[in-house]
């Protein structure tokens, strides 16, 4: 994952070439947050950060919303380099298992979207369709989850690289 949105763009420029002025507190705990689309929208809507659930333009309309799904705090490793010199992207790995409520239903969004997950992001707000997202990125491999799933996320396996 190495999509940064666009509110977490613009508060590192502030911190990091206005000092003081453009502070930027990062959050004591970030959450994984999942989300169902099968085209661009959830993407699009991630990328301009807007959570409100009424339209599709809107990243609340993807998060899943039922099925005793809650955001789940995730932990990271230090970051590390992946070289020296032009190319070289920084990166850091989750620490240990990310592991949602098992299902008790099949998962489904607000805008009714579907029970197959294609899209996480980590957020600075536990509660769904609140807060805002820092990272965002469509997964791999989709995973559909039904009434009796769980979806978790090994250790090492969520990746957040700046390049």
């Amino acid at each position: 994952m190495s999509a940064a949105s666009n509110y977490l763009e613009i508060k590192l420029l502030d911190h990091s070439l206005r000092g003081a002025t453009g502070a930027y507190t990062a959050p004591t705990t970030v959450y994984v947050a999942l989300f169902s689309d099968s085209g661009s929208g959830a993407a699009s809507a991630l990328e301009s950060g807007d959570a409100t659930t009424g339209a599709s333009t809107n990243w609340g309309y993807y998060e899943i919303n039922n099925g005793s799904y809650q955001r789940e705090p995730a932990a990271f490793s230090a970051a590390t380099s992946t070289g020296t010199g032009t190319g070289t992207a920084g990166s850091i790995t989750t620490s240990g298992d990310i592991s949602f409520n098992v299902a008790t239903a099949d998962y489904d969004t607000a805008g009714s979207t579907g029970n197959v997950v294609t899209h996480l992001a980590i957020v600075d707000s536990q509660t769904a369709g609140a807060g805002n997202v820092l990272f965002y990125g469509a997964l791999t491999n989709s995973k559909t989850v039904n009434s009796g799933d769980q979806f978790t996320i090994s250790a090492g396996n969520l990746t957040v690289s700046l390049a």
